[in-house]
């Protein structure tokens, strides 16, 4: 069974989503939308599909199943409630929106119309990612202590000068809404739930409304804790991206520009064979199938399966609750309570 997909927005991100299509045999990109008919040009050119200016008007479509939504964050809302009236299934770009109130609109539409919904949240298919959490999930690092978060990568005032809203705290937001986010989901998926947070953040150099640097702690559920720190001000390009977690038998760093590495893998009860064949599957595969390919596979799974999809709604606003405590405490210095 093919399903047909189709796209609103067509910036930057919408490309990843329709090479995503593209590379899955039972999925088929027939229509996309933007405001400015020059944005769709290249869909219309490469993968002949039905272009229109008017979303009310692409959702009449009957052969549209599946709408992947790639506007600016501050209109997800808005845009994925139509989407669920019109009983289309959604992929929602990050973050599921800006606020919890959006958030728990783009949920209730979703459910009383009786569609799926899942956020594009495409680190966790990472082969370094899939192996850390099979780790956790066998306890093999026993009581976790603490971890760290850093994402020191670099987005020059070009990138922000590419459209109005970028960096705005109403559409976009800074390093921690934008970029970051995407490790906050895997710290929460790996780490469990948040009780407390603290932050300071601040824009330094970027030309920008929201924060281009921030830093901050979390105390979890199960009383680990965990530093936090994302810019997008690193010269002259990105430098880390690291989450690295500290247990009683054993210690795991997954590193490098882009987290896609074992910098570290220590665990107590495993030994040195075992630890190579881990890092080997990671080392053959680190990306492993493209995030954006992997989350649409997985709605169409839930789709034919009727089950849950990989990530959920619920996921989204998870990962959006505690950005949303991050700037709670850094405007209001003081700690949170999630």
């Amino acid at each position: 069974m093919i399903l047909n997909f189709a796209i609103i927005g067509c910036g930057f991100i919408a490309r990843k989503h329709a090479l995503a299509i593209e590379k899955i045999d039972n999925a088929n990109l027939i229509a996309v939308c933007d405001r400015i008919p020059k944005m769709m040009s290249f869909y219309s050119e490469n993968y002949n599909v039905k272009t229109y200016t008017d979303s009310d008007e692409m959702l009449k479509n009957p052969l549209i199943d599946i709408v992947c939504i790639c506007t600016p964050s501050g209109l997800h809302a808005d845009i994925a409630e139509k989407v669920a009236a019109a009983k289309k299934h959604i992929v929602m770009e990050k973050p599921i929106a800006m606020t919890i109130e959006e958030t728990d609109r783009i949920i209730n539409a979703s459910e009383s119309n009786g569609v799926k919904l899942t956020i594009v949240h495409p680190n966790r298919f990472r082969t370094v990612v899939q192996e850390t959490k099979k780790i956790l999930d066998q306890k093999l690092l026993g009581k976790i202590s603490h971890a760290n978060c850093l994402v020191n990568w670099n987005r020059g005032q070009e990138y922000y000068d590419q459209a109005s809203w970028r960096g705005t705290k109403a559409h976009d937001g800074g390093v921690l809404m934008n970029q970051a986010i995407h490790n906050l989901d895997l710290l929460l998926w790996f780490m469990g739930k948040p009780t407390e947070v603290f932050s300071l953040e601040a824009t330094r150099l970027r030309d920008i409304e929201a924060e281009d640097v921030s830093a901050g702690i979390i105390r979890f559920e199960n009383g680990s804790l965990a530093n936090v720190q994302a810019s997008t001000t690193v010269y002259p390009k990105n430098f880390e991206e690291s989450i690295t977690i500290f247990g009683e038998k054993g210690t795991i760093k997954i590193g490098g520009t882009n987290a896609l590495h074992f910098e570290k893998l220590e665990v107590q009860n495993l030994d040195n064979p075992a630890i190579q064949n881990i890092v080997n599957r990671v080392e053959e595969d680190p990306w492993g199938t493209p995030g954006h390919q992997r989350i649409i596979e997985e709605i169409i799974f839930a789709i034919q399966n009727n089950a849950e999809p990989a990530v959920t709604g619920e996921d989204g606003k998870r990962a959006l609750k505690l950005v949303l405590a991050f700037y709670e405490s850094a405007a209001s210095k003081t700690l949170v309570y999630i």
